[in-house]
């Protein structure tokens, strides 16, 4: 818990600083000169929880892949996803964004999956903040379709580093 406060701090209290590179933004645009690519962790219901991999292309669209794997004894969890996202405002610091998203999760033991739900489908608005030149962080809200039928509106969270 002491490092979610750290990092959440970080965020909302830190001053503008130069970093190796960071989101170009335009006036008036949504699209970027170039593409930019992120690394960093992220956790959802849709997309799953672990390392991810952003591609903000030289268009309004970007994506985003996330996995991640934990084996405790004989207990395997293992999760695979992907959000697709397109920008409808992009400011200085601030981007708001539409989103669509899948994921596949898997929980078990030799080879049986106890999860009712495994896939993850999901629609919904998603905001971007970046303080730090390289750095940010997104909240997605999204609605999530479980394969079991279940649909419930969940959050999701990401921090990632950008670089060209």
């Amino acid at each position: 818990m002491k490092i979610i406060i750290i990092i959440l701090s970080t965020f909302l209290f830190a001053v503008n600083s130069r970093a190796q590179v960071g989101v170009p933004t335009q006036e008036h645009s949504t699209e970027l000169e170039r593409a930019v690519y992120g690394l960093g962790v992220s956790a959802g219901y849709v997309s799953g929880f672990g390392l991810s991999f952003r591609h903000h292309l030289s268009s309004p669209f970007s994506y985003q892949i996330v996995g991640g794997i934990i084996k405790i004894d004989k207990a395997l969890h293992y999760n695979l996803g992907s959000v697709i996202e397109y920008d409808l405002v992009r400011g200085e610091t601030t981007r708001f964004y539409t989103c669509g998203g899948a994921g596949y999760f898997y929980s078990g033991e030799s080879g049986g999956n106890d999860l009712d739900g495994p896939f993850r489908f999901g629609v919904g608005i998603g905001i971007e903040k970046s303080r730090l030149e390289a750095l940010s962080i997104s909240g997605e809200f999204m609605f999530t379709f479980f394969s079991d039928g279940t649909v419930l509106p969940l959050p999701q969270i990401s921090f990632h580093y950008y670089f060209y």
